[in-house]
C-alpha cells in the first residue's frame, strides 16, 4: 500500500482509494462485550467492470477469473477476523490484493503429449497381471 492510500496490485495496475467503497457492520467474530457496540466487520467493494484503474487488457481476464465472485461487476471482500475495525480494514485490503493478483495470472495451457512407449508397456503389463489374478480366482477346469 502506497503512502497516498492507493493499492498496487501489479505494475501498471494501481487502485486509488477513491475507487474503493467500505461498509461497516456488527461483527459476528471475536470482540467480547464490545462486539455489540462496535462496527468492526468490514466489507470492501471494488467495481472491476467500471474502474479506470484496471488496465484494458486485464479487464476480461479478471472478469472471467472472478465470474463467480462478482455481482454486477463488483468484487466484495468481507473481513471480521479481528476485534478492531482498523485491523479488519487492513486485512480486507490485503485480501483484495491477493484475490486480484491471483485473477491476473493466466493459467498456462497444457501442451498435449503422447504417452511414452514405457508408460504404455507398464499399463498393459498391469492389465495382464490383473487379468491373471482374476483368472486364478476361478474354479479349476478339470
Amino acid at each position: 500500500m502506497a503512502k497516498d492510500g492507493s493499492i498496487e496490485i501489479m505494475p501498471g495496475f494501481v487502485i486509488a482509494e477513491s475507487d474503493l467503497q467500505e461498509r461497516f457492520s456488527h461483527s459476528p467474530g471475536p470482540g467480547g462485550q464490545g462486539v455489540n457496540t462496535a462496527d468492526s466487520r468490514v466489507e470492501l467493494m471494488f467495481n472491476v467492470r467500471r474502474s479506470d484503474a484496471v488496465p484494458h487488457y486485464l479487464r476480461p481476464v479478471i472478469m472471467s477469473a472472478l465470474e463467480n465472485r462478482l455481482v454486477d461487476g463488483v468484487l466484495t471482500v468481507t473481513v471480521h477476523d479481528q476485534r478492531s475495525q482498523l485491523a479488519n480494514r487492513r486485512l480486507a485490503r490485503a485480501r483484495l490484493v491477493e484475490v486480484l493478483q491471483a485473477a491476473c495470472i493466466q493459467p498456462r495451457r497444457r501442451r498435449p503429449t503422447k504417452r511414452t512407449r514405457g508408460s504404455q508397456r507398464r499399463r498393459l503389463d498391469a492389465k495382464r497381471r490383473h487379468s491373471e489374478l482374476k483368472k486364478n480366482r476361478q474354479r479349476p477346469q478339470w
